[in-house]
C-alpha cells in the first residue's frame, strides 16, 4: 500500500479547516493515518471515500481515555489519535447525519474552544507577558533595534492569532 507524507500548518483556532483538509484528502484516495513532528501528515492510499473528520480538544478526556473513546465510539466515530491536545476522530458520512459533527450545539463548540483558551492561549498569555515584552522594553532601552523589532513581529503576530481566536468565540457566542 502506497503511502505519502505532507507538510501542513494548521493554528489552534483553524481545527475546522484541518478537518475540511483531511476530509478532501480522504475524498481524493488519501486516508489520514496520523500528524506527527511539526505539521507532518501521514496517509495511506484508499478508495476515494466522503470520510468526515472531527477534532476535539479536551485534556481531561485525554487523561480519562477509555472512558472519553468509548463515548465517541458509542456515537459511531473512529478514534484516530492525540495530538498536542486534540484527538482526531472520523466517520463515514453515509453513516452520518447530514451534517453531522462531534459537537451537537454551538453550546458544545463554544466550549471546547474554552477548553482551547483555558489549556494554550492562557499560558501563552503568562509565557508572552513574562518574556517577550520584558525583551522588547530592554532591547528598545539599549537601542537593539534588530532585536527590538525581532520580538515586536513577534509581539505582532501572537496578537494578530489571539485576535482570530477571540472573534471566532466571540462570533459562536453571538449566535
Amino acid at each position: 500500500m502506497e503511502t505519502k507524507k505532507t507538510f501542513k500548518i494548521f493554528t489552534i483556532y483553524e481545527y475546522e479547516k484541518e478537518q475540511n483538509y483531511l476530509r478532501k484528502m480522504h475524498q481524493s484516495g488519501w486516508k489520514f493515518v496520523k500528524v506527527s513532528g511539526f505539521g507532518i501528515y501521514h496517509f495511506e492510499e484508499c478508495v476515494p471515500e466522503d470520510v468526515i473528520y472531527q477534532l476535539d480538544y479536551n485534556r481531561d478526556g485525554i487523561e480519562h481515555k477509555a472512558e472519553y473513546v468509548r463515548l465517541f465510539n458509542d456515537c459511531g466515530w473512529e478514534y484516530l489519535q492525540d495530538y498536542v491536545g486534540y484527538s482526531y476522530f472520523r466517520k463515514p458520512a453515509s453513516q452520518a447525519e447530514e451534517t453531522e459533527e462531534i459537537f451537537c450545539d454551538d453550546d458544545s463548540k463554544l466550549q471546547m474552544l474554552e477548553r482551547v483558551y483555558k489549556g494554550r492561549i492562557l499560558p501563552l498569555i503568562v509565557l508572552f507577558s513574562c518574556i517577550f515584552i520584558p525583551q522588547l522594553v530592554n532591547c528598545i532601552a539599549h537601542k537593539a533595534y534588530i532585536l527590538a523589532s525581532l520580538f515586536g513581529a513577534v509581539t505582532c503576530l501572537y496578537v494578530a492569532i489571539f485576535i482570530m481566536f477571540a472573534l471566532q468565540y466571540y462570533r459562536l457566542k453571538g449566535r
